[in-house]
């Protein structure tokens, strides 16, 4: 409608319709309301150019920032979760698989695959939250152990990027079974000394944290990440406490000697470069 007419006279002075701006063009940081363009937050490879807040990103931009021109050949891509236990919770656990799937286009919560970065081999298995908070049953810990076995017959180094709410309640036993699993199996990379780097971002929980995300030859982290066992929260009420300033964040586990290190993730890909140029030699 017009802003202004004078229907008397027959004069309408018509204006435009007022558009909306389309959504996803603009990114506003949770910690400092900074805001940029979607385009330049992506250039930066997510990481708010006013604070450093390090946003939350899945598998397919964490190999897009560390392969080399993101190539990569993608292992077991199709193994999809089965229903063990005929779980029923709010909805049935093959519905919620499925579902869960066609939001995310993912199979499952970890996602593996082989390339190189800056020319050396590496194989780097990434956890995606969107699903199912990333949670660990037996397809993750089943591509986990593929992975490793991978790594064992080429001799390549082998990279954990761990991002989870931990253990997947809807195949209980099955999904707790995957601790043991994974880490007999990274034992086995341990004995043929094959490198293991366990990176760990937010949020890195539960039993996730209990096993592999933990027993790395060398453990980093992201800037900020929440790293713990239970949520703060639970902690909290469990020992009845106030819990001290920055608990579970990457910067206290790194200070309380649980990690080796963090890395800003504009630093990463050159590091770990390093870190397995290091370990190679």
């Amino acid at each position: 409608m017009g802003w202004f007419k004078r229907i008397k006279q027959g004069i309408v002075t018509p204006t435009k319709e007022k558009k909306e701006t389309p959504e996803g063009l603009w990114y506003k940081c949770p910690e400092c309301n900074h805001v940029v363009s979607t385009d330049d937050h992506r250039d930066n490879l997510y990481v708010c150019s006013g604070c450093g807040y390090h946003d939350k990103i899945g598998s397919q931009e964490y190999f897009a920032i560390l392969f080399d021109d993101n190539k990569f050949k993608e292992l077991n891509a199709d193994l999809s979760s089965g229903d063990p236990l005929n779980f029923t919770d709010t909805k049935k656990y093959t519905d919620r698989i499925q579902a869960t799937q066609k939001k995310t286009a993912l199979k499952d919560a970890v996602r593996t695959a082989v390339g190189k970065i800056e020319e050396q081999d590496i194989v780097i298995a990434c956890m995606d939250f969107a699903f199912i908070g990333g949670s660990m049953g037996s397809v993750v810990g089943e591509k986990i152990a593929r992975a490793i076995d991978y790594s064992l017959k080429h001799k390549t180094p082998f990279l954990m990027i761990s991002k989870s709410g931990g253990a997947r309640m809807m195949e209980a036993a099955f999904s707790l079974m995957q601790m043991a699993k994974t880490s007999a199996k990274l034992a086995l990379l341990s004995k043929e000394k094959v490198p293991y780097i366990s990176l760990l971002t937010d949020p890195t929980t539960g039993g996730v944290t209990a096993s592999y995300a933990m027993l790395g030859d060398l453990n980093i982290a992201e800037p900020g990440a929440l790293i713990g066992f239970a949520g703060p929260r639970v902690v909290k009420e469990t020992i009845g406490r106030d819990l001290p300033e920055g608990f579970q964040t990457s910067e206290f586990v790194l200070e309380h000697g649980f990690l080796d290190l963090i890395i800003n993730r504009k630093e990463m890909k050159q590091k770990l470069a390093q870190i397995i140029r290091m370990f190679n030699n």
